[in-house]
């Protein structure tokens, strides 16, 4: 892929540069501010973003803000958003539009290479990587919405692994279920939140955006 990195901290951003183009990528160059990211996708279309939360000038929520201004203006662009927090504003906001080719990886919990390589090629071929972390402080945020009030803990339980991306056979040997166990709780997820079976094909994304406070339907 042709991989585009906004990323202001030195170090991390050569680092990264150096762990892309070792898998294979190419790595255009590289950019430290939002309105640099801004301009490059603009000009180079890269196949995938890999983004800061904070850049300069304020180091607050830039590289976020230009993630989701990105999403709307170069659609189908894959992001993948690294940051030492969860923008939960913002996050919530960018999976809420298209959770396709989207990624948040919190920095202090990527720990393994592979991992990293294996949610770069994920984001880019237009899948979703969520960090554990991310989904848990959204939902948090959306804790109110009375629509999920229905839901059981288990329920609960069983659409965070949803938001985390997990099939239903790897919810099943989180939660020590079985298979069919948890097509039950998918099922009554899906029912509880309203719904319908013609959706069949979006049903997941729908009720993940539900429970974090997103109307999807609109």
């Amino acid at each position: 892929m042709r991989i585009l990195i906004a990323e202001d901290h030195v170090l991390l951003r050569a680092g990264l540069e150096r762990l892309l183009g070792d898998a294979g990528h190419e790595v255009l160059p590289s950019v430290a501010d939002a309105e640099g990211l801004l301009r490059r996708c603009a000009d180079d279309r890269p196949d995938l973003a890999v983004v800061d939360v904070r850049m300069p000038p304020t180091f607050t929520d830039e590289g976020i803000r230009a993630a989701v201004l990105l999403r709307s203006t170069h659609p189908p662009l894959p992001v993948l958003v690294l940051s030492q927090y969860v923008e939960e504003r913002y996050a919530a906001e960018l999976i809420a539009d298209d959770s396709s080719g989207l990624g948040y990886l919190l920095k202090d919990r990527v720990a393994e290479v592979g991992d990293f390589l294996a949610a770069v090629e994920t984001v880019g071929s237009g899948g979703t990587v969520l960090d554990p972390e991310v989904v848990s402080q959204i939902m948090i945020r959306s804790r109110r919405s009375r629509d999920l009030d229905a839901l059981t803990p288990r329920e609960r339980e069983a659409l965070e692994l949803m938001a985390e991306g997990r099939s239903n056979g790897s919810i099943a040997e989180r939660m020590h279920v079985t298979a069919g166990a948890v097509e039950k709780l998918v099922s009554a997820i899906f029912s509880k939140l309203g719904l319908p079976a013609e959706d069949s094909g979006h049903r997941r994304v729908l009720a993940v955006l539900t429970h974090l406070g997103v109307d999807a339907r609109r």
